[in-house]
């Protein structure tokens, strides 16, 4: 008599392979041993309607349209929150539905899904305002009440979503407090620490080191690794207080300006050409526009001035 072990492999997973396959099993001689559906499922302990069910693709472009027009309205209206966005989605539906185009139909859950994915929460005083890893430690406001006289007194780091054709990445972008300048910026296509930290570290090398650094209490900004860097440049670390988020206000404007400007109206194919964008952007909001904050002056001349009368 054949045991059981000399027909049917030991390995599980080759015993599913082989069977659901639909090749049968091997036994000696060549031969193999043919079951069908049902009793495979049986022996194998597992549904029989999860074998025919084919599993749902993600359908990405759906998403990709859905997190642009959560991205827009945020920019527009920060302080919407899940609920008031799906509003929004729904008058966006119903022009859609007039173009003949298919609605979105996104849900309150989804949104919310999404706006964590996206890094982005409504900015209006409730507890718990930024999604912070409580194993980090928070750092005070310092800056309620700070006068800034000159440039490199202070610099706030933030991040923002970007939709591209095809995809999205994220933008972190420092700015400096007093003259308006942006020191630094870095393109990725992930939440991480590794390309916040880039961006100080190359805004450090071509300005110098600043007295603070302002930012949310996101968990790229409670890393070990940012954290660290600062202490070792002497850079004091100041966070936005849950109850205020105009705290970082500079830096949002800053980002409502970029996208208004330029992200909504300009067809973005790739990474490269989006790089190549915000390069051209940034050297054109530093260098060439005035504001009116400075009497009409650019961020770069108002940056170069204050160190010019300090020599």
């Amino acid at each position: 008599m054949t045991s059981s072990s000399t027909i049917f492999p030991e390995n599980p997973d080759e015993l599913r392979r082989g069977w659901l396959a639909g090749d049968g099993v091997g036994v000696p001689g060549g031969k193999s041993v043919k079951l069908t559906i049902t009793r495979q499922c049986e022996l194998l302990g597992i549904a029989r309607t999860g074998i025919y069910r084919k599993p749902a693709e993600k359908d990405t472009q759906r998403e990709d349209q859905i997190k642009a027009r959560i991205d827009y309205w945020h920019t527009q209206m920060p302080y919407l929150g899940a609920r008031k966005l799906r509003n929004k989605l729904r008058e966006d539906d119903r022009e859609l539905k007039e173009q003949g185009e298919a609605p979105m139909k996104a849900g309150r859950k989804l949104i919310a899904k999404y706006m964590k994915e996206m890094g982005i929460y409504a900015v209006y005083p409730k507890p718990n305002l930024s999604r912070r890893n409580k194993q980090h430690k928070v750092y005070p406001y310092l800056l309620r009440g700070f006068v800034h006289r000159f440039p490199n007194q202070v610099w706030a780091i933030d991040i923002t979503y970007i939709k591209m054709s095809h995809g999205h990445m994220y933008l972190t972008a420092i700015i400096d407090w007093y003259s308006r300048y942006i020191v630094g910026w870095a393109l990725s296509d992930t939440l991480d620490t590794a390309p916040v930290l880039d961006a100080v570290k190359d805004a450090i090398t071509r300005y110098g080191i600043p007295a603070i650094i302002n930012s949310d209490q996101g968990a790229q900004f409670t890393s070990e690794e940012y954290t660290s860097y600062l202490k070792k440049m002497r850079v004091r670390q100041s966070m936005d207080s849950k109850a205020r988020w105009i705290d970082n206000v500079i830096i949002e404007r800053w980002f409502r300006s970029f996208k208004n400007e330029w992200l909504y109206v300009t067809e973005i194919p790739s990474p490269r050409e989006l790089r190549a964008g915000i390069a051209e952007y940034v050297r054109e909001y530093n260098e060439d526009r005035p504001h009116q904050t400075h009497g009409y002056l650019t961020p770069i001349a108002v940056y170069k001035a204050a160190f010019a009368e300090a020599a």
